[in-house]
């Protein structure tokens, strides 16, 4: 995960438009980084391989008291 972690937040800032999102890689977790724009966390990066493929999964919990400033 260290190595794409570049890769992987140029991808999700152009996804979301957004340049003060940023991924870092988690310190004791090989395979996940925590995503955050600015400074506020916002969800988890996991790394997953399967059958030689490579695919990221990005989680993120939307509560329902967010959704009333919307």
């Amino acid at each position: 995960m260290k190595d794409d972690a570049p890769r992987l937040q140029r991808y999700l800032r152009n996804l979301f438009g957004s340049d003060s999102l940023k991924v870092v890689p988690h310190p004791k977790k090989t395979d996940m980084a925590e995503i955050s724009v600015g400074d506020e966390f916002i969800g988890t990066l996991y790394h997953e391989e399967e059958d030689g493929e490579v695919s990221y999964q990005f989680q993120m919990a939307i509560l329902d008291i967010d959704l009333d400033e919307a």
